[in-house]
């Protein structure tokens, strides 16, 4: 009986202890460089989408690139290009992507044993999904020609690429929430450079297969940047301490005694 008691407490700590926040200290001026940084991200991909989307509006401005670019790698496709580009469409598409997200998320809240950051990825993937389903039909761009789509033809609306987006928000997260907890900058560095090569093929598969203009894919960048800022703003302010403050949260690590 009491082996059983016993049991059930341990399993309640385990589940208990993974919503606790695991909060960590820096330095006053570390916290506020983290602020600024958020507040920097939000402003440049607000105004980055905004001019873009003004431009798309108006058929003028940065829209200009469009037809130049996809023209440009219309001429350059090629056997083996097209079928690595596929396989990148695949990985980054609306089956493959919520697949390895769903994967590594659940994974990484199973085995962590604290649910915060996964918690955090979670909501960033699901806003930038909000977002990319009601400014597409807010703005109802068409697609490129179907005639000169590789894998298939898409009547959904291109306007920003949802394809994009996703793996923008996957990769930037993911880097920031690993790398935030680490004090090895050549590391983060190095983190977000590989998350940038990432997000680079991601874009230029759907532009090299026919199903989006640039613009889009710039479009998902900027509002990646603005989800991006406004997760390390929910993390700074949640997690972020410096030595002596007062803990206040209700499942904070310190008040819960957790490790």
């Amino acid at each position: 009986m009491a082996e059983q008691k016993t049991g059930q407490s341990g399993w309640w700590r385990v589940f208990h202890d993974k919503f606790v926040v695991e909060e960590r200290y820096m330095s006053v001026d570390a916290r506020r460089n983290l602020y600024r940084i958020a507040v920097g991200l939000m402003v440049v991909g607000v105004v980055a989408f905004i001019a873009i989307l003004v431009s798309v509006l108006q058929h003028g401005g940065i829209t200009a690139v469009d037809e130049p670019v996809r023209s440009g790698l219309v001429a350059l496709r090629g056997e083996p290009a097209t079928t690595i580009m596929i396989i990148l469409a695949i990985v980054f598409g609306p089956i493959g992507l919520p697949i390895i997200i769903l994967v590594f998320t659940v994974a990484w809240g199973l085995l962590a044993k604290h649910a915060w950051r996964p918690m955090v990825l979670a909501g960033g993937m699901l806003t930038g999904v909000i977002l990319a389903q009601i400014i597409g039909r807010s703005v109802g761009r068409q697609r490129p020609p179907v005639d000169l789509m590789l894998f298939g033809a898409d009547s959904t609306f291109s306007f920003p690429s949802g394809h994009v987006l996703g793996a923008c928000d996957f990769l930037l997260i993911t880097t920031f929430l690993i790398f935030s907890r680490r004090k090895n900058p050549k590391a983060a560095v190095a983190g977000f450079a590989v998350a940038g090569i990432g997000i680079f093929f991601a874009a230029l598969s759907r532009l090299y297969l026919g199903y989006h203009w640039t613009t889009d894919a710039l479009a998902s960048l900027s509002i990646s940047f603005v989800i991006l800022g406004a997760v390390i703003l929910l993390d700074t302010w949640r997690t972020a301490r410096i030595p002596g403050e007062r803990i206040t949260g209700e499942l904070s690590k310190q008040e819960t005694g957790a490790e």
